[in-house]
């Protein structure tokens, strides 16, 4: 992996991380938040700061190790796939909190789903440890899309 890459990298997923900050931040202090029913399970906020910044590492640096060890066309779908993730990824916080639209987040973070999987399989076929690196957030946005679901679906009709 060389230090270019993975300062790329880690310059979009933390323009990633910054956006999705901003939206949550101000989502969930406010009233509308506040009174949305949850489940039981869903983690405390202050678990998700802990859990999203080693999250992001790793896709940093299952991104750079990626572009890093692939070339050519295989190289340019894996950095167009790794855009649409980060895109995706900042997108269901602005639905969610900024936007306040728990229903089109849910839809939103189904179709991010689809793409951790193919970036996934991307990243494994080119690079184990990179595809290694990026399970966590595969299975923590799967845990955050069953929250989202359940989130809907206690508010229905509010």
């Amino acid at each position: 992996m060389r230090v270019p890459t993975l300062v790329k990298t880690a310059a979009a997923v933390t323009a990633t991380a910054a956006a999705g900050a901003a939206a949550t931040s101000t989502g969930t202090s406010t009233r509308w938040y506040r009174h949305l029913r949850k489940p039981a399970w869903q983690p405390p906020s202050a678990a998700f700061p802990l859990v999203w910044t080693p999250l992001y590492g790793l896709i940093a640096l299952a991104g750079a190790r990626a572009l890093d060890r692939s070339e050519g066309p295989e190289r340019a779908a894996f950095a167009r796939g790794y855009a649409l993730n980060l895109a995706l990824n900042a997108g269901w916080s602005a639905l969610f909190f900024g936007a306040r639209k728990p229903g089109a987040a849910l839809a939103e973070i189904a179709a991010l789903n689809v793409s951790n999987l193919v970036l996934l399989r991307r990243a494994a076929r080119t690079d184990r440890s990179a595809g290694a690196a990026l399970a966590p957030y595969v299975a923590w946005t799967l845990f955050a899309t069953a929250l989202n679901g359940t989130i809907v679906g206690l508010n229905r009709g509010r």
